[in-house]
């Protein structure tokens, strides 16, 4: 098993040019590219082991994929292919639940799987409401559980009101609206991430986009091609203005990081508990991009119970901050950290328990009385963001990680980055 060891950092000062490209919108480019009869040219793709399992997905369903300097060309086929094999998502529930709502009206049979981890998580979120269209989808536990196996059918037009807010959810009736035989309506009861939306529509497709609801009109010919600059992820970002925030003295610039507002929500988080950090050179239309510096300050607790689906990939890291700060902070509604890459409000609540942080675990969250860090080896659960907040963790006082080798699913670089602001090594 991969450990990863991190020294204690003194202060820094520094500017960071390369955090990984997003992962949510590489994912998207990929799959969408499928949607249209010419090429997408796609600049700064992230090449992490679950968008590129994507391209391979992307592949077998008959694309052609060639690289140029930084862009991907990606050329579908005139027809989507009945691959021989299982397409593999790795450790990424976004491409699984992606491609169940995109091949479910698609002519052929298709069998997907992932990891240990992945065939672990719930799909029953879109299969169910893809079933009660017309889906032909099935899996363990009655296609809750990996390997799903899909016959790609006719899907019938739809009004789907959401109970829960999620991306992935809203993308997956999204992409099986696109085939139905009618105009659909998907609904949900706060603003999820909105990439599918944007993307989409800038393919050309019929999105009517109406407060929390979205209806769809099915395609009657191929989208236009993508033609689109991947900014930097910011969920990755947010690991090192983290450690700004966190490690006295210290500032950075952080380059070229993709803004849309559904994606900040961590940042704005850290801003009330006290930290010092703006937005600059601004620019882009559809998904805009800029630099985002950060500077030291003292923190101070925080209570979070709203905009949860726009910050559930940074709470583990916000849970570091919330250590470092000054009294109690709470997270409510977060219940869907239970069915992420692993059980994030355990896990998260085991390891800060670990490293003498107190804090109790809630149903829908937990809370952080913020302490004095102490050195410990914690688990990583198979979890790239729960190994990667340990990480930064590891700033303030030195941290052993377990099972470390999953931070390559979404953010290759980390430790290479991480290394230029203390010693940090894998054994």
């Amino acid at each position: 098993m991969t450990v990863l060891k991190v020294d204690a950092a003194k202060s820094f000062n520094t500017t960071i040019w390369d955090i990984a490209p997003d992962k949510s919108i590489s994912h998207r480019a990929a799959i969408f590219a499928l949607l249209s009869d010419k090429s997408s040219y796609i600049e700064n793709f992230l090449e992490a082991e679950d968008s590129l399992n994507s391209l391979k997905i992307v592949q077998s369903l008959g694309a052609s994929v060639k690289k140029e300097s930084n862009h991907l060309i990606i050329t579908p086929p005139s027809k989507i292919n009945e691959p021989a094999s299982i397409l593999d998502c790795g450790n990424s529930g976004t491409a699984m639940r992606l491609l169940i709502g995109f091949l479910a009206g698609v002519d052929g049979f298709f069998t997907i799987h992932g990891d240990k981890y992945l065939a672990t998580r719930p799909m029953n979120r879109v299969v169910d409401p893809l079933r009660e269209i017309g889906a032909n989808i099935d899996g363990r536990e009655k296609g809750n559980l990996s390997p799903i196996s899909i016959r790609g059918s006719s899907l019938n037009s739809f009004n789907y009101d959401s109970k829960i807010a999620s991306a992935q959810v809203k993308s997956a009736m999204i992409l099986a609206a696109l085939r139905a035989n009618g105009v659909s309506t998907i609904s949900e009861p706060f603003k999820s991430r909105d990439h599918t939306e944007k993307m989409l529509l800038e393919m050309g497709a019929k999105i009517e986009i109406d407060g929390l609801k979205n209806i769809v009109h099915p395609m009657k010919k191929p989208l236009k091609p993508l033609e689109i600059y991947i900014g930097a992820d910011p969920s990755s970002a947010f690991f090192f203005a983290l450690a700004a925030a966190i490690v006295p003295k210290s500032s950075l610039t952080l380059k070229k990081i993709l803004l849309n507002p559904t994606r900040i929500e961590a940042f704005e988080v850290l801003k009330k508990m006290g930290a010092n950090i703006e937005y600059k050179n601004i620019s882009g239309e559809h998904e805009i991009v800029g630099d985002i510096e950060v500077n030291y300050s003292k923190l101070k607790a925080v209570d979070l119970e709203t905009n949860i689906a726009w910050l559930i990939d940074e709470i583990p890291a916000l849970a570091i901050a919330f250590a470092c700060a000054s009294g109690v902070s709470r997270v409510k509604n977060a219940k869907e950290l239970r069915v992420k890459e692993s059980d994030r409000i355990s896990a998260t609540v085991q390891n800060l328990k670990k490293c003498g942080i107190s804090c109790k675990e809630y149903e829908d969250g937990f809370e952080v009385e913020g302490g004095e860090f102490k050195s410990a080896e914690v688990d990583s659960f198979g979890d790239h963001r729960i190994a990667m907040s340990f990480a930064i963790a590891g700033l303030k006082c030195g941290m052993r990680i377990k099972d470390s080798k999953c931070i390559n699913a979404s953010f290759p670089n980390f430790i290479d980055i991480l290394n230029r602001l203390s010693s940090a090594y894998e054994d």
